[in-house]
């Protein structure tokens, strides 16, 4: 076997490259062959507060620059990325096991949320000022929270620390990225290419796992806002230890997305969505369309196209091959994870496809369909994050958008039939943050929002509607005369 080079790297505070304080390192692994591909610091809770002093001198100037200022930062943040787009992508890939026509898309749309919050820089508005009591003038100033904190999936890592980066900078915040400690390759190399850019202190890289250095971001009474990209159970613990500094959260948490498909719609362009919402990035993906509701009327015909789609797919090793279509799960507990949900199948459930893991290295699950699953059953009310899709039928419209939006979690969904009006009426009834029609898990576009209802958490990503969440309004009022 060819030996494999292990890279080292520092956690980035202050504008320095920085060992952690206790020593201790962390393992990275590349979950195509599960062998170890870099190391990096274990940040203690001391070095999140040596992030949070430098943050602190940093924002003392940083809080006096001009949206102008603000804006030619994120524009060279964007550059960067586009100039070393394909380098991001292929480190991407290698860390998280995305294969090349996912990884390479992701550089892009990076880019362009920058781009569109440089704008947002210089566009804040708000209430005219005004008199509203006689002899006083009104006004309100929007300003920036100060310190926050993002906390990152190892889904898209430096993706989901853009769409945080972005409107905490173009807010005019400082701000410390923890990326997930399975994938915190490409947020250590971006910050690496760009910290001739970045000002010390205004954007800062601590990684390790969440305990120590998650929780001492959560906990820390000077970082007045937390955003987490992440499961909700991990949300739940970070909204109750946040509780005690009564500090702002942004959380974009689980999701059991539904595809309602009525009895008008298209069976090959439904197949089409499945295949890649349902499987796209190894199914690791919050919006995922896990859960596929059939009209009784096309039910046999979505099925038959369904699974012909799905058991077309070619999985493997991202490096081995640039037409590979599905890569490995992240690790060998998700893996575990995944196949559990498999093994703990009801007796009247049926893996029509799939069902198993492939290889004999790395960490990859068969894309799997489950079908006669009823609407109690674990694997429909649980989030599996993984390549699983089940399938439900339904006999009516008002049945559909009752399975629809029978789970605790709100975040996206979509509904197929030829008919414009009826799509709509059902998207109108469907209690998540996101519905497409004829369309799954694209687009996505800066200037739209993306967050969840229910227990898929709260506050919105990408568009203006995400700048509040970095902001306080402050009334100011003057007496006249």
């Amino acid at each position: 076997m060819v030996s494999v080079s292990v890279t080292q790297h520092k956690q980035f505070i202050g504008g320095e490259w920085v060992e952690s304080s206790g020593g201790e390192t962390l393992e990275v692994l590349n979950p195509a062959t599960g062998e170890a591909i870099a190391e990096v610091p274990s940040s203690t809770a001391e070095d999140v507060g040596r992030a949070v002093d430098a943050a602190k001198t940093a924002w003392a100037e940083w809080s006096a620059k001009t949206p102008k200022d603000r804006m030619e930062l994120l524009l060279a943040l964007a550059d960067v990325i586009d100039e070393h787009a394909e380098e991001l992508a292929r480190l991407e890939s290698l860390n998280v096991g995305k294969p090349w026509w996912v990884a390479k898309d992701e550089p892009p749309a990076m880019s362009d949320c920058l781009r569109f919050f440089a704008g947002a820089a210089r566009n804040l508005e708000g209430k005219s000022a005004g008199e509203y009591v006689e002899g006083y003038t009104s006004l309100i100033r929007r300003e920036p929270l100060g310190i926050v904190a993002g906390i990152c999936p190892w889904n898209y890592p430096l993706y989901m620390a853009i769409w945080k980066i972005g409107p905490a900078l173009a807010a005019g915040n400082v701000q410390i990225v923890k990326p997930a400690e399975q994938t915190p390759l490409t947020m250590l190399r971006f910050a690496e290419l760009a910290q001739d850019v970045i000002p010390p202190g205004v954007l800062q890289v601590v990684t390790g796992d969440g305990i120590p250095a998650g929780d001492a971001l959560v906990r820390h009474p000077d970082i007045r806002l937390v955003s987490l990209t992440g499961d909700t159970a991990t949300g739940k613990i970070i909204a109750k230890n946040a509780a005690d500094t009564v500090k702002r959260l942004h959380l974009e948490l689980g999701g059991k997305a539904p595809m309602v498909v009525l009895d008008d719609a298209d069976p090959k362009a439904v197949a089409e969505a499945v295949k890649i919402g349902g499987y796209f990035n190894s199914g690791q993906d919050c919006t995922a369309s896990s859960r596929i509701l059939v009209a009784d009327g096309v039910y046999d015909a979505v099925m038959s196209e369904t699974v012909s789609a799905v058991e077309s797919l070619k999985v493997g090793d991202p490096a081995e091959a640039d037409d590979v279509e599905m890569g490995p799960v992240i690790s060998a507990e998700q893996q575990e994870r995944v196949l559990g949900f498999l093994e703990r199948l009801d007796a009247k459930a049926t893996v029509v496809t799939g069902g198993g893991s492939v290889g004999d290295r790395g960490f990859f699950v068969q894309p799997t369909i489950v079908a006669d699953v009823t609407q109690d059953a674990e694997i429909v009310q649980r989030e599996v994050f993984g390549p699983v899709v089940t399938v439900q039928r339904f006999s009516s419209d008002d049945e559909a958008i009752e399975l629809a939006n029978g789970v605790r979690y709100g975040l996206a969904a979509s509904v197929f039939s030829r008919d414009v009006s009826r799509a709509l009426g059902a998207a109108r009834k469907l209690a998540f943050g996101t519905v497409w029609i004829n369309e799954h898990l694209f687009p996505l576009t800066s200037e739209m929002p993306h967050g969840g209802f229910k227990e898929s958490g709260y506050g919105k990503d990408m568009s203006l509607y995400s700048m509040e969440e970095y902001t306080r309004v402050k009334h100011v009022v003057a007496k006249l005369g």
